[in-house]
């Protein structure tokens, strides 16, 4: 292909490609318009403009106690699955042992059987474990989610640094964990800060699993969200999905930039 048509087939499959993300899009971009309304009810386009139904969704003690139950379980998920994630990742890449390949396929499994079995399954045991309904629970539940996805960016970034250095550092007398303590953690912080975002976006949003854990008296904010839609639907759940949306792109482009600032081999 010549150069005369290069430069028009990159604006053509530029503009293919942009029809495609904003036809992806426009139904979630939507919600934001429609979370101002001054109606009682979801109309669009918006009647109006309004901002008191943020209100309601900070004053609300339902609300309320939806994202702050969200805010601990996404954060005590991201802590636990970053440091267990980490060093399945560690183990998965440095490590030479039988059966490496069928534990790391066992460590990814969340990523590819469905969530509803997992959650069929998981409401199985806390039942028996009487821990459903608890943060104890729901950590535990979403942190097995979670760590397939800090699994793969530590061992990204543990792929891509060089070797060769952290076997110098142990040959100049450094034990393995002072070696990673001050050699290679420092190298794969960006993937693991990116793991860490990305745990707490997986347990931020989850709301298949939630709904067989919680309870009335415990229920995270995708939940009170699929409660609220079943019973009453008014502009409140619109505000509290933009409120969603907008946590968790800037926790996304956080993650991206973090990962590149991964070294680069």
């Amino acid at each position: 292909m010549t150069d005369s048509w290069r430069q028009p087939r990159r604006l053509l499959l530029l503009a293919l490609g942009s029809m495609v993300v904003l036809f992806l899009m426009a139904p979630t971009l939507v919600v934001v318009p429609m979370s101002f309304t001054a109606s009682n009810a979801l109309t669009f386009p918006p009647e109006g403009f309004s901002t008191r139904w943020y209100e309601k969704m900070l004053t609300d003690p339902q609300w309320s106690a939806g994202f702050v139950n969200s805010a601990k379980v996404a954060l005590l998920t991201s802590i636990f699955a970053t440091v267990l994630g980490s060093l399945a990742a560690l183990g998965t890449v440095r490590g030479r042992f039988p059966g490496r390949g069928a534990v790391n396929a066992l460590v990814l499994s969340p990523l590819i059987v469905p969530l509803i079995i997992i959650a069929i399954g998981m409401f199985s045991l806390f039942v028996r474990w009487k821990i459903t309904g608890s943060i104890v629970g729901l950590v535990i539940a979403h942190t097995a989610l979670a760590v397939p996805f800090v699994v793969i960016n530590v061992a990204t970034s543990l792929r891509t640094i060089d070797r060769n250095l952290e076997l110098a550092a142990m040959s100049l007398g450094a034990s393995p964990v002072r070696t990673f303590q001050r050699v290679t953690l420092p190298m794969i912080l960006p993937g693991v800060l990116a793991g860490a975002l990305f745990a707490f976006i997986t347990s931020w949003d989850e709301v298949v699993v939630s709904i067989f854990l919680t309870t009335a008296r415990f229920r995270t904010l995708p939940v009170e969200m699929w409660e609220q839609v079943r019973q009453v639907v008014d502009p409140t759940v619109a505000a509290v999905s933009t409120t969603l949306l907008a946590v968790t792109t800037t926790i996304l482009l956080l993650a991206l930039v973090a990962r590149r600032q991964a070294p680069v081999r």
